[in-house]
């Protein structure tokens, strides 16, 4: 039968044999069946295992472990190990190692240090992942692939590679003349007169120039994907699913155009635990790919939906302590069944933890996994153990299951491009700050999360193949922070959306680039200013945050709200003020204004938001949130959605405190099958984790209440 996904959500780890220094099947597999555990993921890492040298093949090793999980009714997801090379390849082709800027190789002793494009490893990567999907293809145990690992790791600048640009260059623009005008190559004397004169890009100080070289690199990473997905196909059967693991952090990862060549969206969300899970804690950004606060984690799963714009797996995540060994935050009890539920509650349709045992060696030693260095099951071998039990609880109820959304956030990944070449923010030391889109974004999602507020973020692609009518009509709101790279198609979407009765809100920079990040011959913000009833000429950084106040009655401003980071100075021409600015002598004073225009209405937000602001401008826009009829708390998020024959209610205690809910309908809690009458108060305990089903609510009754 055709693929689909499974009714359940799938459960367990990654499980490498061939890392063990002892392998006992029996005891890890009847400690997995004890968990709940119904998906491994194997193979994806050891290609020198596969193949320990050129043209000689190790195939069965891998078939005891395949063995034992179909033996016990455990799926297995077979990785490919095209991410991480053998040394005899490096020795016999060192051709294929990436070059960095400066023209020097990408050391050996990591992982993915080549340039996937160089044709002497695809040779070599086709031959591996044919012989190791042909040998296993036709196990029951295996349900599906994963292609690679993370793609998208390494921008290479090898000569190859370079070429491969020029010759995407003349097929998107035809002719020299037309790069120099669309780049605007006459700046600085940089106009070309043949191909060959295009300089490399070590040394290129042109905005135009980077984005288009980005989009380049992300086009090889897409193909490296796709191509290995046809290989996989023609040995996979009907009812198998291919997929890749994404780190949304990788520089070359377009994960919108990644995944149309995939069956389903498949990502690694690792976050800080501890405090940085607990409600109203803030911590500073780290890294990319390592997220902080309650709002982050519901943000990387919103975006995981986005990017096929539907459910999506979770191929790795925390078990214990994530990070370098000196970093160390193993979860507070309970936060393991936390996050799992939460993603689960935002679309995840598998949870897989890093690793099944903690690892005896390498790079990866202190990432923890369920199982402790002594193999030993622990309290968290137990915490996963009861998160299975209440996945199992939940079984076909998650069926079809599609997460509810207030508010509709915009996402651009040509604006993170161009703005990790030449941000608009800066750094408290004066250095660019290269996370500015994020920290823009983050600053509007963070807000309408810790509100209870639930968002739909939405690709700039899935946003054009929308009707703007249709969207509104589906989501009365949505917000678009930031989007600096945007064509006149985008824009005038935007407009008509509110025209056809939504609620647009426009955030600093929007519209003000073009498709190449081309600052606009126009009056900001661009094809939105007469909707808007605002314009701007002005903008500045801000060292220190404007305080924010009301005008309107209507909004309320938390006490510490405020601008902080930038501001755009805006002329209002037929906006009403909602909100304004402590005075300054740049003379700005509106912070956020709002206009009546065709059946809905456009606000302008002036400035970066601090997460008071935020917290705000997100109760201004949406009154009504799912946290508000359950009377939660600050500590507490109330998630909820739908499925084929349910109506789920997910509710978290963020804190190390008691808290309480009171049920808005008639409930029952799916692990307990305690019901609950309308108007109960429901005891929540520190760090709870406990999803209802609607018996009777405001839709009628949407189970049987025997």
């Amino acid at each position: 039968m055709p693929f689909s996904l499974n009714s359940d959500v799938r459960f367990g780890a990654a499980y490498y044999a061939e890392y063990k220094s002892h392998v006992d099947l029996d005891y890890d597999f009847d400690l997995m069946v004890e968990a709940g555990f119904t998906v491994i993921r194997v193979g994806e890492s050891v290609w020198s295992t596969w193949e320990p040298r050129n043209g000689e093949f190790d195939l069965d090793w891998l078939e005891p472990v395949l063995d034992a999980a179909a033996a016990r009714g455990i799926g297995v997801i077979l990785g490919t190990p095209t991410y991480a090379i053998p040394p005899w390849l490096q020795i016999l082709h060192p051709e294929i190692a990436a070059e960095l800027p400066d023209g020097s190789r990408v050391g050996w002793g990591a992982r993915q240090e080549m340039d996937q494009s160089q044709p002497a490893y695809r040779y070599f990567a086709e031959r591996i992942v044919r012989k190791v999907v042909k040998r296993y293809a036709s196990h029951p145990a295996v349900i599906g692939f994963q292609v690679d690992n993370e793609p998208g790791n390494v921008v290479a600048h090898n000569a190859s590679t370079f070429q491969g640009f020029l010759a995407w260059l003349r097929r998107k623009y035809g002719t020299v003349d037309r790069l120099n005008k669309e780049w605007g190559l006459v700046y600085w004397s940089h106009q070309i007169s043949e191909w060959a004169e295009l300089w490399r890009p070590a040394g290129n100080l042109q905005p135009q120039y980077d984005l288009d070289w980005r989009r380049y690199q992300s086009s090889l990473a897409t193909d490296l994907i796709a191509w290995q997905a046809e290989v996989v196909r023609e040995y996979a059967r009907d009812d198998q699913f291919i997929t890749t693991c994404m780190s949304y952090s990788r520089p070359q990862l377009a994960d919108d155009e990644m995944v149309r060549s995939l069956d389903i969206t498949a990502g690694n969300p690792y976050y800080r635990m501890q405090d940085a899970l607990t409600a109203g804690e803030d911590f500073p950004r780290e890294a990319e790919w390592w997220h902080s606060g309650v709002w982050a984690l519901f943000e990387w799963a919103d975006r995981a939906w986005s990017s096929k714009a539907g459910p999506f797996l979770v191929t790795e995540t925390n078990a214990q302590s994530i990070g370098h060994s000196w970093q160390n935050e193993p979860p507070f009890p309970g936060q393991i069944k936390q996050a799992a539920l939460a993603l689960v509650a935002r679309g995840a349709r598998m949870i897989e933890y890093w690793h099944w045992n903690s690892l005896h060696f390498g790079a990866e030693t202190y990432w923890g996994g369920v199982l402790p260095h002594s193999e030993v099951p622990g309290r968290i071998y137990r915490e996963v153990a009861e998160l299975g039990t209440t996945l199992k609880e939940l079984g076909s109820r998650i069926s079809g299951f599609q997460p509810d959304s207030d508010v509709v956030l915009l996402y651009s990944t040509d604006t993170k491009w161009a703005w990790e070449f030449a941000p608009p923010l800066s750094n408290s030391d004066g250095t660019p700050n290269t996370f500015s889109y994020l920290d823009i974004f983050d600053a509007h999602y963070r807000g309408l999360a810790e509100t209870g507020v639930q968002v739909r973020v939405k690709q700039i692609s899935e946003f054009l193949q929308t009707e703007p009518a249709t969207l509104a009509h589906t989501h009365p709101v949505l917000i678009a922070p930031a989007v600096y790279v945007a064509d006149t198609d985008v824009l005038t979407r935007l407009g008509e959306y509110a025209a056809a009765g939504g609620h647009l809100v426009i955030g600093v920079r929007t519209g003000y680039g073009d498709e190449l990040a081309r600052a606009r011959r126009a009056v900001a913000p661009a094809y939105l200013s007469a909707a808007a009833g605002v314009h701007y000429d002005e903008f500045t950084n801000l060292r220190e945050p404007l305080t924010v106040s009301s005008v309107d009655a209507a909004f309320v401003a938390e006490d510490e709200a405020a601008v902080i980071w930038w501001l755009e100075k805006l002329e209002v021409a037929g906006a009403s003020v909602v909100a304004e600015l402590q005075t300054t002598e740049f003379g700005a004073t509106a912070a956020l204004t709002t206009a009546a225009y065709g059946a809905g209405r456009v606000s302008y937000v002036a400035g970066v938001p601090n997460a008071a602001l935020s917290r705000s401008i997100a109760r201004w826009l949406v009154q009504d949130t799912a946290s508000s009829q359950w009377q939660a708390s600050s500590a507490v998020t109330v998630s909820t959605g739908r499925s084929v024959d349910h109506e789920l209610v997910f509710v978290h205690n963020w804190s190390g405190h008691p808290s309480q809910v009171t049920t808005p309908f008639r409930v029952r809690e799916v692990t307990t099958g305690s019901i609950y009458e309308l108007g109960t108060q429901v005891p929540l305990e520190p760090r709870a984790a406990l999803v209802f089903e609607v018996l009777a609510g405001p839709y009628g009754p949407t189970v049987p209440s025997h």
